[in-house]
């Protein structure tokens, strides 16, 4: 018996293919998938989309914006950020207001000039609001004092939006997130779209 007839017999070794193998890497890479995009969407980042007048001219109805969910959890909102929020009346509905009044403090709006009364201004610090356009102030007389983790709320477009003038305060709770960036329309692309916080 010779080396060239062992070859022949020598036979090849083939791997078994599995049934059903694709399916089951199409259901193991879902898996994963939503592993990875669930918790992201529930705690970190979320699309947004404006509806509604109550924010012109910083936010148009329609535009599209990606929420970040994650540093309110972190620090609280400050006074002239932009924030998502719970509908206190309706939590299944969905707000975007800018920041006014912070826990604690005194709101008071007099003829449509907005007064903040705390313990660094017990006189009163009249709020330079450069978001709103002149022509969208409303002429309005307020006042109302926040509990704790209660924020006043107010849309830019003061003369058509429905906030905290009408509804109270918005609690910690209800806070989804802010405006992480504007997607859409692609000629207002920007990151931290309406901040002025300070």
């Amino acid at each position: 018996m010779n080396d060239r007839s062992l070859d022949n017999q020598t036979p090849e070794i083939e791997t078994p293919r599995r049934r059903g193998g694709f399916w089951i890497e199409i259901i193991k890479f879902t898996l994963i998938t939503l592993v990875i995009v669930i918790p992201f969407r529930i705690y970190i980042a979320q699309p947004f989309i404006v509806s509604g007048a109550s924010m012109d001219e910083t936010f148009a109805d329609g535009e599209y914006l990606i929420v970040d969910q994650l540093s309110h959890r972190i620090e609280e909102p400050k006074r002239e950020s932009v924030i998502i929020f719970k509908y206190p009346k309706d939590t299944t509905k969905y707000f975007i207001k800018r920041v006014i009044g912070l826990p604690g403090e005194t709101v008071e709006i007099n003829d449509g000039k907005v007064t903040i009364l705390n313990k660094d201004n017990p006189n009163g610090m009249v709020l330079n609001e450069p978001y709103i356009a002149e022509k969208n102030e409303k002429k309005d007389t307020f006042s109302i004092t926040l509990g704790k983790g209660e924020y006043f709320v107010l849309g830019d477009n003061r003369l058509g939006s429905l906030d905290s003038r009408s509804w109270g305060p918005v609690p910690e709770k209800l806070i989804v997130g802010r405006p992480l960036v504007r997607l859409l329309p692609l000629q207002r692309l920007n990151a931290f779209p309406g901040d002025y916080s300070n």
